[in-house]
């Protein structure tokens, strides 16, 4: 049986058995403050886990279980949901869709334990696009088969870092584009994800605040043709009447140090450079990557970097964000 039930059970998916997924995860699971944060568990396969471990000089065990209630979580032993997908010739730094298509079967176990409540939250270590289409998943990432495996139509990216926390209106479309997807109901929508999922993880009353579209949040019409009254205002508006403590639209240029200092628990921003340029430069290093808004009320966290086939299986993979992205996973997690 589990020891440390006060603590939540955080699944962590293998990602892409070739690159630094598996070197990054035992390295981080050699913390003890991993441990002392979360009851963690790995998801993937344990014969590419001992040669992990074998390479990067790490002298845990490897405990193999089929069920999440069967792990110990005791610090020196690393608790392994062997799905046994892959040969233990494996080779590190080759893109193979066999290899992909266990990146997807490893998540997909993950959102099965995730609904089942066997597992709190989810934290990804990076997959391969090209080897997860060569294995017959034609999605461009984690985020897209999340949604699809939880059908959900209305999600999120958050990024934080130690000092910040940051959801998007919009994430990945040109700048145009992004204004034109802007409406009313897509900033209710977000600023009401960023409510609920700081007030799973323990937050009463979260401050939100909206940045604003146009230079200066437009200054009262001066810059722009009054996206922040016809996209923004509305639906902030809306999530006021709710009860929801959200201000804004605030001029960007000062929002993000005002949050920073601590004015704010979380900033809406309206587009990818808007948001992602402050978190890089608040903490490159330490940023996570996050999806909200997964029905089942299912976090997943993510490291902030690719599988870096390159360097793969040579012990020199830093471990730092995933650490990080195990703590904020713990941090998030819904209590079942």
């Amino acid at each position: 049986m589990k020891k440390n039930d006060q603590k939540p059970v955080i699944g962590i998916t293998m990602g892409d058995a070739a690159g630094i997924g598996p070197e990054i995860i035992v390295k981080a699971l050699n913390h003890r403050e991993v441990y002392d944060h979360c009851n963690p568990i790995v998801i993937g396969d344990a014969k590419i886990l001992k040669k992990a471990l074998e390479i990067t000089n790490t002298h845990h065990q490897l405990r193999v279980i089929s069920d999440p209630a069967e792990a110990t979580f005791d610090f020196g032993t690393i608790d392994v949901l062997d799905m046994d997908l892959l040969p233990e010739d494996t080779p590190f730094g080759k893109v193979s869709g066999i290899v992909g298509d266990a990146a997807y079967q490893y998540l997909a176990k993950s959102v099965e334990l995730a609904k089942a409540k066997k597992i709190n939250s989810i934290c990804t270590a990076p997959l391969n696009k090209e080897a997860l289409h060569l294995g017959g998943h034609l999605y461009p990432g984690h985020t897209e088969i999340l949604a699809t495996l939880t059908d959900t139509e209305d999600f999120s990216m958050m990024l934080t870092t130690p000092n910040l926390r940051v959801i998007h209106l919009t994430t990945h479309v040109g700048l145009i584009k992004a204004i034109e997807s802007i409406n009313p109901e897509r900033t209710y929508k977000v600023v009401k994800l960023a409510h609920e999922t700081l007030v799973n993880a323990g937050l009463k009353s979260p401050k939100i605040a909206v940045c604003g579209i146009n230079p200066h949040a437009g200054e009262n019409g001066l810059f722009g043709n009054g996206e922040e009254e016809e996209k923004l205002l509305p639906g902030i508006e809306r999530a006021q009447s709710e009860g929801i403590n959200v201000e804004g639209p605030y001029p960007a240029d000062t929002l993000f140090f005002r949050a920073g200092r601590g004015d704010f628990d979380i900033v809406v921003a309206c587009y990818h450079d808007q948001g992602h340029a402050p978190v890089k430069v608040m903490g490159i290093e330490e940023g996570v990557n996050i999806t909200v808004g997964l029905k089942g009320g299912i976090i997943r966290t993510s490291v902030d970097h690719g599988t870096a086939f390159d360097i793969a299986g040579k012990n020199i993979a830093d471990e730092k964000s995933m650490i990080v992205a195990i703590k904020s996973a713990s941090d998030l997690a819904p209590i079942w």
